[in-house]
């Protein structure tokens, strides 16, 4: 289910922090544009607008040295398949959850290792 972006609010802004431009990601992976307008497109990882201007940008905890993270993919999956808009799925996957066994949000568990975590609680949220 792909979505056409909306501008999100300021909150959701401040809790990811850091967002890359779909410019900054090819540069940054030295990739042509259209491969990281691709991954958008194959939900490797979700967009939102961002900012005055409205432009699109993906958090970029969302990428590793090498491109996406891997792991981010089927629990974007998931979380989209509950009924979850890209908005949503962002704060979810940045939102601090004290009961994950790295007691910080769904996306450090990610980066800790602990995708079947991860995946369990968005299976879960799905309900």
């Amino acid at each position: 289910m792909t979505s056409t972006p909306h501008a999100v609010d300021p909150d959701l802004q401040a809790l990811v922090g850091e967002w890359l431009t779909v410019p900054d990601v090819a540069e940054r992976l030295r990739v042509p544009l259209s491969r990281v307008r691709r991954s958008i497109a194959d939900r490797e990882v979700v967009a939102v607008r961002v900012g005055p201007r409205s432009v699109l940008a993906v958090p970029a905890r969302f990428y590793d040295e090498s491109g996406p993270r891997a792991d981010l993919k089927g629990t974007i999956t998931v979380l989209s398949d509950g009924g979850m808009d890209d908005a949503q799925i962002i704060r979810w996957l940045f939102t601090p959850d004290a009961t994950l066994p790295v007691g910080r949000a769904p996306i450090d568990a990610l980066w800790a290792g602990r995708k079947r975590e991860v995946r369990r609680r968005a299976q879960a949220e799905a309900l």
